[in-house]
Order: C-alpha cells, then structure tokens, then sequence
C-alpha cells in the first residue's frame, strides 16, 4: 500500500508524517521522507498537521485522527493503552503493564513504547520511570521534556 507523506516545521523541529489513504501511519522526528513514501499533501495530513500545531499552542488537548500504527498486536495493546494516558498526566511501563492486564511485561511494554511509530499522537512521552525519572524517549529525553513542559505549563494550577 503506498503511503503519502509531507514535511512539516513544529516548535520542536522538523517532522514527517505519514498516512496510507485512510489512516495516519507514522510521525517521524526527520527532515527526510522515508524512500519509499510518495510526497504529498493529502487532507488528512493537513488535518494532522493543524491537530498538532494546536496541541503545540496549548488548545488542543486530544487528537481525533484516525490511526493505523503498524506492529504486533503486543505492540498495538501498548500503543491503545498509550492513548489513555491523560493531557498532563504521566505514567510508568508497570502502570501500563497493568492496563494491558499483563503485570509482569515492563521490559516488553518499554520495547513497544519505544517502537511507537506515531509519537506525539500516540503519546508514549507521558511514560516515565517508576521512580518518576524520565526514561528513554525515541526523539531524545530533551524532546520528551519539552513535551511534558509543554503539557504542564498548560495546566490550571
């Protein structure tokens, strides 16, 4: 299935997002389309790339995309779990673990947050270390501050 996709600026730098005609696929921190992507403009990338700029300005709170993440089924659990975690909110792979009804997969729920191919939409920043440290981020642990900054200072104190 041919995917389209576009480059966009955000406030944390370049991004590519990516959509298979139905559905967005992919939110990757580069300034390069994956090769095997046709560059286009389509509305539903338009759509994503409004959705994001208001979640960036502090207005918007969740997306409403359709989405089709590409993995296991392990990793599609994680991944639906993810989109549970509130604005502002953050939790750990073992609170996850548990949502997915499978206490002992923190190792297993930190690999499928890792391998999230929609970051940002599907936001796997919001999972943080037990300890409350944070942990592992694929666009970087600055990006990931930024991002629960962002969500924080947004909040009604």
């Amino acid at each position: 299935m041919m995917e389209n996709g576009f480059i966009y600026q955000t406030p944390l730098g370049t991004i590519v997002l990516t959509e298979n005609g139905s559905a967005i696929t992919r939110l990757l921190f580069s300034a390069e389309l994956p090769k095997e992507v046709n560059c286009a403009e389509t509305p539903l990338l338009k759509k994503a790339a409004q959705q994001l700029q208001e979640y960036f300005a502090g207005t918007r709170k969740r997306f409403d995309l359709p989405l089709e993440p590409q993995g296991t089924d392990f990793q599609q659990k994680v991944w639906q779990a993810l989109q549970e975690i509130p604005y502002g909110g953050v939790c750990s792979y073992q609170d996850i673990a548990r949502a997915i009804g499978n206490d002992n997969a923190c190792r297993a729920v930190g690999g499928a947050n890792n391998k999230n191919p929609i970051a940002i939409i599907i936001p796997c920043h919001r999972v943080i270390g037990a300890d409350g440290r944070l942990v592992g981020y694929g666009g970087g642990l600055p990006l990931k501050r930024k991002l629960l900054e962002l969500e924080k200072s947004d909040q009604p104190s």
